[in-house]
């Protein structure tokens, strides 16, 4: 399998295993069935018997790039998954009690100088008129979201509508089936049933094959785990270790629980604030999701429970369901030949609705370092690099909601306390100096990300850029037209429910 003595026409992959269906199982066979039309067997493994986790519901904007890449039709997506628009991501009592916040997608404004719009809000915020103008105030896809209205960006890059930025809730397990009908019509293999041994190559410890409880043996080239939280090849096979990071991610449960939607149709997700963690909200068509991530240390699964189904919207639909999980990631995302995608290759808390993201980042990288059967370590390594960079960006992100805030329950005062990573400190301690936002490679969130939370969770610059002061600009006057237009331009949108029934709405609710 190892041997660099392989013929060149022996070196190509010519079959492909995935071990799992769910989200992650059908994105990569969908994405690799799209890619790899000739030459390849893609074969996937699920069992009904086995449920998926479905913890959220909610994406961010580049989940648009993966239905796109896909050829898929986005009214006809939306239909079929029971979708919803998402403009952002609402924060409820996350700095302090009765404080709320929006994460937008898109931008806050338009650079109209070479100093940022934040420097010149953040300097003139004291003062008539600016200073009666919120961050949020500057914030296209708020200004939409708080009027419950929602219309795809503007490709004129003068009007503000150009500055926002949206994407879906829908129904994971929906969008599993839709992606599954893709990937069967362009020749993926589907085999229903458990594994129950994994055969690995004596000397190389390779995966060879799996063998299904029915007796069915399936061998391949390339296996891609996508068996959830199990890791059944990745840790269960190849034992391939496991970083945990609880002590800065403390939350280890979920209690979920959908219930019937109400006319409050937004289009944002929202997280609020509890005791011992966070609940999160997601209208769909035909239901609203709800959920509440907490920390069992410092609440009980039936007081969670209780907390859930006490702060609905509206009548629950089913009893709440318990899920159990360790914040952090793998060791190796790609270990010999297998390659781990979804829960197998880590799970990050979904505050920030990152977790389809992370399955349709391991599979870009997937076709950005697709490999020959002789699996050179040159590739996995970058591969794995690439992939531990990024889940440590998110993951700092994640450790600002909760390290930024001055809550006085045990859990919160545990956050605030805590010792953080160094390249985490090193952007808060930027901001707190100049309002600075200092990038670094392969963050996922941008610096309008970034400031949302900074700003949201109060963490206040001690001084402005110095560069405003040299700049001769009427900044007070072009953020209040700013403000004002995106209010006109909010105004001007349809409803959200009114978009989606015009142009996708689904034929049973």
């Amino acid at each position: 399998m190892t041997a660099n003595n392989l013929k060149e026409s022996d070196r190509k992959i010519h079959s492909i295993l995935i071990v799992g269906g769910g989200s992650a199982g059908w994105m990569t066979a969908a994405a690799l069935s799209q890619t790899l039309n000739k030459g390849c067997v893609i074969t996937l493994i699920e069992s009904e018997e086995i449920g998926t986790v479905g913890v959220g519901e909610a994406t961010i904007p580049t989940i648009k790039l993966f239905n796109q890449t896909l050829g898929i039709d986005e009214n006809d997506f939306v239909k079929a998954t029971q979708g919803s628009f998402k403009l952002g991501i609402q924060f409820v009592d996350w700095a302090k009690s009765g404080h709320r916040y929006f994460h937008p997608f898109g931008s806050h404004g338009r650079p109209f100088d070479t100093v940022s719009v934040h420097q010149h809000w953040l300097a003139g915020r004291a003062a008539s008129p600016v200073g009666d103008i919120s961050l949020d105030d500057l914030c296209m896809a708020w200004a939409a979201a708080r009027r419950g209205k929602f219309a795809r960006p503007s490709t004129d890059t003068s009007n503000v509508l150009s500055t926002h930025d949206y994407a879906y809730h829908f129904d994971a397990g929906l969008y599993a089936a839709y992606l599954r009908k893709y990937s069967e019509a362009r020749g993926v293999m589907r085999h229903e049933g458990k594994v129950a041994s994994v055969q690995q190559n004596a000397e190389s410890g390779f995966v060879e094959s799996v063998t299904m409880e029915n007796g069915r043996v399936c061998a391949a080239d390339l296996f891609i785990d996508c068996s959830g939280f199990r890791g059944l090849l990745i840790e269960g096979a190849l034992k391939t270790g496991f970083d945990d990071w609880t002590h800065w991610l403390p939350c280890d449960r979920a209690m979920a629980v959908p219930c019937a939607s109400t006319p409050d149709f937004t289009p944002y997700t929202r997280s609020t604030a509890r005791t011992a963690g966070w609940q999160w909200r997601i209208p769909l068509q035909h239901r609203t999701g709800n959920g509440y991530v907490y920390s069992s240390a410092h609440i009980s699964d039936d007081e969670a429970a209780a907390t859930l189904m006490a702060n609905l919207d509206g009548k629950a639909l089913a009893d709440p369901r318990s899920l159990r999980f360790v914040t952090g990631r793998r060791k190796k995302s790609w270990n010999k030949n297998v390659i781990a995608v979804g829960l197998s290759s880590g799970f990050m808390e979904p505050l920030e609705s990152t977790s389809l993201h992370l399955i349709q980042a391991n599979i870009a990288k997937i076709l950005a370092f697709f490999p020959d059967r002789d699996f050179d370590p040159l590739v996995t390594d970058e591969f794995n690099r690439v992939a531990a960079t990024e889940t440590e960006r998110i993951r700092d992100f994640l450790i600002l909601h909760y390290h930024l805030n001055t809550r006085d329950e045990l859990l919160w005062k545990q956050c605030a306390n805590m010792t953080i990573p160094d390249t985490l400190q090193f952007k808060i301690d930027h901001f707190r100096s100049f309002g600075r936002l200092i990038g670094r490679e392969m963050d996922l969130f941008g610096p309008t990300s970034w400031l949302a939370v900074h700003i949201g969770q109060m963490n206040w610059p001690k001084r402005h850029d110095p560069l405003i002061d040299y700049r001769k600009v009427n900044a007070a006057e072009y953020l209040g037209k700013l403000s004002k237009a995106m209010e006109s331009a909010a105004n001007s949108m349809p409803s959200h429910q009114a978009y989606i029934d015009r142009h996708c709405k689904a034929m049973t609710q």
